[in-house]
């Protein structure tokens, strides 16, 4: 029998990625709980993922990159002045617990991994295991008050989001994310050109999507593939219009990184590209079409961290090198 919540908050104040795997736990919450208030709080930037959100009550901010902690304590004061049922955590650090654990809720929910995890109501573990899934991770702080199965992530692309893509609906396009935070999570910039010219002289419209950071690093991938019918679109597209984009493509070529969950959160068609990283970290597509492209040697050096280096730390980069382009043409 399901309890008499009023109010749940979901923190997770990480990465964009983790932010879209987070909508799994308000998805599950929602089924089993419809008439329940949910809020989730994210960092400042990211709230842009939940306009026009059909059952979110409110969708609150932290700004991190300035005045952090005068932040972090006015933040607290209103999720205290809330008066929440439920607080659950999916952030691991300090910051995160903080506010959970402070926060007033009757019920606090957190990973061990967390400094503050001992403050929590229940607390559970954070491994890293082969096909287990980061859904599957978060799933398991809300299994006790739903059930055993999660949910899949999804976000709402709003009927303007559908309108400001229409231009480039054409019969046959794909869409490409070339770029990562972490460099040795990216693809680089030269094997995504080889790519393009090996997929010419097919008359495949190409979009080359991605934040302003990224435009020049688009920019780049246009001018040395010489391919005709590409479009640079990088930070002219917001993050759900670039959802309802990639869910009508032919295919989405992106890297271990955000855009791969954009992907997973629409059920868009998805070949998901991993160098130094690798899928049983938890981070792989769950669209019902999707592929797994990675180096075929067997490199002593991978994967060398969970988020990646801003450089190769052996210099050669070689889980992104010895990647076989006409492995992505096979997938078309």
């Amino acid at each position: 029998m399901n309890k008499n919540y009023r109010k749940i908050l979901v923190i997770q104040t990480a990465f964009i990625g983790d932010v879209i795997l987070a909508t799994a736990v308000l998805e599950k919450l929602h089924k089993y709980y419809p008439e329940t208030e949910l809020y989730i709080l994210v960092k400042k930037g990211f709230e842009t993922l939940f306009e026009n959100h059909p059952f979110l009550k409110a969708t609150w901010t932290w700004e991190k990159g300035k005045h952090k902690y005068k932040n972090l304590w006015r933040t607290l004061q209103k999720i205290r002045a809330e008066k929440f049922d439920v607080v659950i955590n999916l952030h691991r650090f300090a910051s995160s617990g903080f506010l959970m654990a402070f926060s007033g809720a009757k019920e606090k929910y957190c990973f061990r991994k967390n400094p503050f995890w001992w403050l929590a109501t229940k607390s559970f573990q954070h491994k890293f295991h082969k096909n287990l899934h980061e859904v599957t991770r978060n799933h398991q702080l809300i299994a006790h008050i739903t059930d055993e199965k999660p949910a899949s992530p999804r976000l709402y692309p709003s009927t303007s989001d559908y309108q400001a893509i229409e231009p480039y609906l054409t019969p046959n396009y794909i869409c490409i994310a070339p770029a990562s935070i972490w460099a040795t999570k990216q693809f680089p910039a030269h094997k995504w050109v080889e790519f393009i010219k090996n997929i010419f002289p097919a008359e495949v419209n190409i979009y080359l999507l991605g934040g302003k950071q990224d435009f020049r690093l688009c920019e780049q991938i246009i001018r040395e593939s010489h391919y005709p019918f590409i479009q640079n679109l990088a930070g002219k597209l917001s993050l759900l219009q670039s959802a309802a984009l990639m869910k009508f493509a032919k295919m989405n070529y992106v890297n271990d990184s955000a855009p791969l969950h954009l992907a997973s959160a629409v059920n868009a068609p998805v070949c998901a590209i991993y160098c130094s990283t690798v899928k049983d970290f938890g981070f792989f597509p769950l669209s019902e079409k999707s592929y797994i492209i990675e180096t075929k040697e067997r490199l002593r050096c991978r994967p060398c961290g969970l988020h990646g280096h801003k450089i190769c730390p052996q210099g050669h980069f070689a889980c992104a090198e010895t990647i076989a382009v006409e492995k992505l043409v096979e997938i078309l």
